[in-house]
C-alpha cells in the first residue's frame, strides 16, 4: 500500500483526535454512542436481577454500560452480542431503571446527612430505615393508591428535609413495608422489573469520610435483609473498588451476603484492545480503511456497528504497530509499543481502563497534529505518545480530586519537587510536616479517610495512587506522576 500523504494523515489525526469526546461517554452524543460502545459479556452480569453489588475502578465503564441499556435502549443488541447472559429475560418495555442515589434535591445534602446520622449514630437501624423511607418516596409513582394515601404525609416532605422524612417512616409504622411487599407482587403478576440504582456513594456526608461510611453501611443493611424478600424490585449498587475494599471487614456478614454474587467491572488487555479499536473503526470511514488495511477482521451489526474479532490480546499487535510503531524507539530496548500503550495507564494494582488509554490515543493524535513526527503509514510517535501521557496524568488527577478524592490536593502539595521513588519512611514525613493542614482547595477543612500517616501511605498503596516495590521502596505509576507533579528518578527528559 502507498503512503499515506501529509493531507490524509492529518485527517485521520484530526479523526483520531475526537474519537471519544475526551474519553468520556457521558459527552457523547446519542448518534455516536451506539457505534462506540463496546460490549464486555463479563459486564452484563451487572443487570441480572439476583446481583445487587458491582465493584468496579473508576473510569472502568459503569456509566456507559448503563448509559447503554437505560438510556439508549442497546439491550437487545447487547444480548445478541452476548450469548448465555440473562440480559435477554430483561425486556425493555417491561424494565424500569429508578435511581436510589444521587436524587438531588429529592435527597438529604451534606450537612443534614452528617448531623441525622451524628445524632442517631446510637440506633442500629436508623440509617438503614433512612434508607428505606427514601425507597418509598422514589417508588411513589408505582404504589397504589392505597398506599399513596395512607404514606401522604411521607411522600409529601421535602427531599433535604431528612429528619421529618425519618420521623414520618417510623410513625408509619408497617405501612412502607406492606405497600413494597404489595408493589412487589402486582409487578410480580405483571412480569414487570424495577431496578433502582445507588450511585456515587463517594460523595455522601460530603467531605467527611465517616458519615460516608455510615451511609453506606446503612443502604448494605438495608438491602442486604430485602433483596431476598422482593423479587421484582432489585437495587443495584455501585461500589469503587477500594470503598468495597476498605469497607468489607466493617459492613461484615450483610456485606459478604452481597458481594457473594457480586459483578466486577474489571478489562483484560483484549477486552480494552477491542474497545479501543472499535472506537476507532467506527469514529470515521478513513480510519475504518485504516484499521481494515492492519489485516483486522470485524462483524458489523446493525445497531453496534463494527465489533473487532480478537481471540486474544495479541490479535491487536498488528494494528498498533501500524499506528504508532513497533518500539517506543529505534528498537526494542526502547519499550514495545504494543505493551507500553496499556502499561503506561495502569495504576499501582496494573488495572487499567477504558478512559485512559482513549485519552491517550487521542491526546496523542492532538500532539501529533501540532508537530508531526511520524513516518510511513503510522499516524504516531513515540514522542507524541510521551507527552500525551503527561497531558492525561493531569487531567486524570483534577478528576478525581474533583470528585473521588478531594483531598488529594494535600498530597500533591506535601510531596512537591520530589522524586520517586522513595523510601516510606521519607513519604511519610513529608507527610507528618503538614498533617493538620487542610488536604483540599476548598476553603473548609479537607481530611484523608485515615487517622494517621502509616495509614495514609497503606491507602494510597491499596487505591493503586502509590505502587509497593519489592525492594520497599513508594513508586507512583504514570497514570499519576505528572498529575502529582512528581519525577522519576533517572527519567529522560521528554523532547
Amino acid at each position: 500500500m502507498s503512503r499515506l500523504t501529509t493531507e490524509q494523515r492529518d485527517r485521520l489525526l484530526q479523526d483520531l483526535s475526537r474519537m471519544g469526546s475526551a474519553g468520556s461517554a457521558e459527552r457523547e452524543s446519542a448518534e455516536t454512542f451506539k457505534s462506540t460502545f463496546y460490549p464486555v459479556s463479563e459486564h452484563t452480569r451487572a443487570f441480572d436481577p439476583d446481583v445487587v453489588l458491582i465493584v468496579g475502578e473508576r473510569g472502568a465503564g459503569k456509566s456507559e454500560l448503563f448509559r447503554a441499556v437505560v438510556h439508549e435502549g442497546l439491550l437487545p443488541a447487547i444480548a445478541r452480542m452476548t450469548p448465555g447472559s440473562r440480559l435477554a429475560t430483561l425486556s425493555q418495555e417491561h424494565t424500569k431503571w429508578l435511581p436510589g442515589h444521587p436524587l438531588g434535591v429529592n435527597f438529604a445534602d451534606a450537612s443534614g446527612l452528617q448531623h441525622f446520622i451524628a445524632t442517631r449514630a446510637i440506633e442500629p437501624t436508623a440509617v438503614a430505615d433512612l434508607w428505606f423511607a427514601y425507597l418509598v418516596r422514589i417508588l411513589k409513582d408505582e404504589i397504589d393508591n392505597e398506599a399513596q394515601q395512607s404514606l401522604r404525609s411521607l411522600i409529601s416532605l421535602q427531599g433535604g428535609d431528612v429528619d421529618s422524612i425519618f420521623q414520618q417512616f417510623r410513625q408509619a409504622g408497617s405501612l412502607p413495608l406492606l405497600a413494597i411487599d404489595r408493589l412487589d407482587e402486582s409487578l410480580k403478576q405483571a412480569g414487570r422489573w424495577i431496578f433502582v440504582s445507588y450511585d456515587e456513594l463517594d460523595i455522601l456526608g460530603g467531605y467527611d469520610w465517616r458519615t460516608m461510611a455510615s451511609a453506606i453501611r446503612g443502604l448494605v443493611d438495608f438491602w442486604a435483609n430485602y433483596a431476598r424478600r422482593w423479587q421484582r424490585i432489585r437495587a443495584k449498587i455501585f461500589l469503587r473498588t477500594d470503598l468495597f475494599r476498605r469497607h468489607t471487614q466493617a459492613l461484615g456478614a450483610d456485606l459478604i451476603k452481597l458481594a457473594a454474587n457480586r459483578a466486577e467491572l474489571s478489562w483484560s488487555d483484549r477486552n480494552l484492545y477491542a474497545m479501543l479499536i472499535k472506537r476507532v473503526a467506527n469514529t470515521s470511514d478513513r480510519l475504518r480503511d485504516y484499521c481494515q488495511a492492519a489485516g483486522l477482521n470485524f462483524i458489523a451489526d446493525e445497531t453496534l456497528g463494527l465489533l473487532p474479532v480478537l481471540e486474544k490480546a495479541e490479535d491487536a499487535r498488528p494494528f498498533i504497530e501500524r499506528m504508532a510503531g513497533p518500539y517506543m524507539g529505534a528498537n526494542r530496548q526502547k519499550g514495545r509499543t504494543f505493551t507500553w500503550l496499556l502499561d503506561h495507564v495502569r495504576n499501582g494494582h496494573k488495572k487499567a481502563v477504558p478512559r485512559a488509554l482513549v485519552r491517550l490515543v487521542e491526546e496523542a493524535a492532538a500532539q501529533e497534529r501540532e508537530s508531526p513526527r511520524a513516518t510511513h503509514n503510522r499516524l504516531l510517535s513515540p514522542r507524541s505518545l510521551r507527552r500525551a501521557i503527561d497531558v492525561v496524568s493531569n487531567e486524570h488527577v483534577l478528576q478525581v480530586n474533583t470528585r473521588e478524592l478531594p483531598w488529594l490536593p494535600g498530597v500533591a502539595f506535601r510531596l512537591k519537587d520530589t522524586e520517586v521513588p522513595m523510601r516510606r519512611r521519607e513519604i511519610e514525613r513529608l507527610f507528618d510536616k503538614d498533617w493538620e493542614r487542610s488536604w483540599g482547595q476548598e476553603a473548609q477543612i479537607i481530611r484523608p479517610p485515615v487517622e494517621d500517616v502509616r495509614e495514609l501511605v497503606d491507602y494510597l498503596v491499596e487505591i493503586g495512587i502509590l505502587r509497593l516495590r519489592t525492594n520497599g521502596e513508594i513508586d507512583v505509576p504514570d497514570l499519576f506522576l505528572a498529575g502529582l507533579g512528581l519525577k522519576r528518578r533517572g527519567g529522560v527528559k521528554k523532547k
